[in-house]
């Protein structure tokens, strides 16, 4: 049904023009993005400042037009524009938001458990009395709304910002909230920043401790802007303990050096399985091997996380750790981690 909506509403759009380039507002064009969720559109227009007026026009004449269409609930249209944010101070960060502590959760490459930890760091940091908010930065795999288990979608206040979905105590905003379950999102470089954009600015966040962001995985373009447009307090890496991860792992820290993000350490993760008949440790993927490069670069090392059958299974049924199991030894470990992290920053 969405994809059918998203057909209806470019057809409909695209008998209007970009004000920047004066091509269709379709499919094809970088500067308009539209998402569909269950009657719901939300739209990213990139504008210039020069054609603020005309952009206002242009915007109410859209929204007008998409509401009439069929199966349409509700209509949100934010703009950007890339050349009023270079014009300013290039010390003022571009993505703004009223938190004491703002910690990027980075991974040199995918299926290293960069998610599972930012769930399970953010709850536990709220188990010790912060006020926690968690950003679904990664675009291309939001997976934060099945880890915390909601299914919900944001609705916005009087002020046209999204209020975030909270549980276990923990503000939480993902593009996951906003597609389809089983739906792709193909993103174009640019719309992938102007989102992000939205989800820092168009949120209505309030007054956090910390908010958590789970990067995407890799160090390209998103993750690079985002480190530069945002006033990090640290980021932590995630690796597992082989040498093929820990190349990647090399590549992140000398991202965040050259972007001048302190490290607030690595975590190396399913660093040992404990097998259930033996109850012995089995060093699967190695093992010390994130504690060697912690040592190499001088960073600290926040500990061993492993790889654990009902970690899994708290995962995929949307109950943290923290929350589900708060006596085990994976629970201690993240409060142990969170506890000194909350010490080093303040």
């Amino acid at each position: 049904m969405s994809k059918q909506i998203l057909q209806s509403i470019y057809d409909f759009t695209k008998n209007y023009n970009d004000l920047k380039t004066n091509l269709p507002l379709d499919e094809k064009n970088q500067n308009f993005q539209v998402v569909v969720k269950n009657g719901n559109v939300n739209i990213i227009l990139s504008i210039n400042p020069s054609n603020a007026e005309k952009a206002e026009k242009l915007v109410s004449l859209i929204k007008l037009g998409i509401e009439k269409l069929d199966g349409i609930l509700s209509v949100n249209i934010a703009t950007t524009s890339e050349k009023d944010s270079e014009t300013k101070n290039q010390s003022e960060p571009r993505f703004k938001i009223n938190a004491k502590n703002i910690i990027a959760i980075a991974s040199g490459k995918g299926g290293v458990g960069k998610s599972t930890f930012a769930v399970n760091i953010a709850v536990a940091l709220n188990q010790i009395g912060k006020k926690v908010g968690l950003l679904d930065a990664d675009i291309y795999g939001p997976s934060i709304p099945r880890m915390m288990g909601i299914s919900k979608k944001p609705v916005a206040n009087q002020d046209k910002k999204l209020i975030p979905l909270e549980n276990f105590g923990v503000k939480c905003m993902s593009i996951g909230f906003l597609i389809d379950v089983d739906a792709p999102a193909i993103w174009r470089g640019p719309m992938i920043m102007k989102a992000l954009e939205q989800m820092f600015g168009g949120v209505e966040w309030g007054e956090l401790d910390y908010l958590i962001i789970d990067l995407p995985p890799g160090t390209g373009d998103a993750q690079l802007s985002l480190a530069q447009n945002s006033k990090l307090s640290g980021s932590i890496i995630i690796s597992t303990p082989q040498d093929i991860a820990l190349i990647d792992v090399r590549k992140g820290i000398n991202m965040f050096r050259k972007v001048n993000v302190p490290i607030l350490g690595l975590v190396e993760n399913m660093s040992y399985f404990i097998c259930e008949n033996c109850n012995e440790k089995h060093f699967i993927f190695s093992n010390k091997g994130a504690k060697k490069e912690a040592e190499k670069f001088q960073i600290p090392f926040l500990g061993e996380l492993p790889l654990d059958k009902n970690l899994r299974l708290q995962s995929d049924q949307g109950k943290p750790s923290c929350i589900d199991d708060p006596e085990g030894n994976i629970s201690q470990s993240y409060f142990e981690i969170a506890n000194s992290l909350d010490k080093s920053l303040n």
